[in-house]
């Protein structure tokens, strides 16, 4: 039985993420019907930057799924989802330059980034023993006995890692929208006019990852209080 502090961690964790949400797709919805004076596509986008940065060897793939892009650092390749690869608006434009942020970041070694690469071994781990520790410490001890609450107290260890990596990726996700910004403005690629559009697009979007801390850094404590209650029972 959860106890309100517990629910209200819960509900609040949740809102906060259904809002991000919310908030991301209200302004896609909004800027992908928007376009360009320069009428590029997002795939042409990632390209004119990558190039004018000399990485004319990352390449730039079509993925399914609808905001599914991502810039992978371990094949050096930029993955654009259908809408964002060939459409023509300021959000297909600002996600993609957003993606090529994350290229930037790579290949000027930036600090913050190749933490999260780091951590993304041990994060992936993490994100699978959790459930399985946490479960287990709540509804074994009958059988398991003491090591009931270790296995429970491992679960939350887990769960913080996968807050710190969230913690973590606040400031690369917000570094890739700056660049974005600053190539965008450079290149010419959007006009002065169409600036706050892509500036609305991308913090929206970062909005996602804040909440996402948020949620994780809410369940830990959660969990926190579910595993002292624990110990104090026995």
């Amino acid at each position: 039985m959860m106890s309100p502090v517990e629910w209200i961690l819960l509900g609040f964790g949740m809102a906060v993420a259904l809002w991000a949400q919310f908030r991301l797709r209200g302004a896609y919805a909004r800027y992908s019907q928007v376009g360009t004076r320069m009428n590029i596509s997002g795939a042409q986008t990632a390209r004119e930057i990558l190039d004018r940065n000399g990485l004319q060897q990352i390449e730039i793939y079509e993925v399914p799924g609808e905001l599914s892009d991502h810039y992978d650092p371990t094949r050096r390749a930029v993955f654009l989802s259908h809408d964002i690869f060939h459409g023509t608006s300021i959000a297909s434009v600002a996600v993609a330059a957003h993606e090529v942020g994350h290229a930037l970041q790579h290949q000027q070694a930036y600090g913050p980034l190749g933490l999260r690469m780091a951590l993304v071994p041990i994060t992936g781990f993490a994100s699978r023993a959790a459930m399985f520790l946490v479960l287990g410490g709540l509804f074994l001890g009958n059988i398991l006995g003491p090591i009931s609450s270790t296995l429970l107290w491992i679960g939350v260890g887990c769960y913080a890692v996968l807050a710190f990596f969230q913690l973590v990726t606040l400031p690369v996700e917000y570094d890739a929208s700056a660049r974005a910004k600053v190539q965008l403005a450079q290149i010419g690629l959007v006009s002065r006019e169409e600036l706050p559009g892509v500036d609305r697009m991308l913090g929206a979007a970062a909005l996602t990852y804040v909440a996402a801390m948020i949620s994780a850094l809410t369940e830990l404590l959660r969990l926190i209080l579910i595993a002292r209650s624990r110990d104090n029972d026995h």
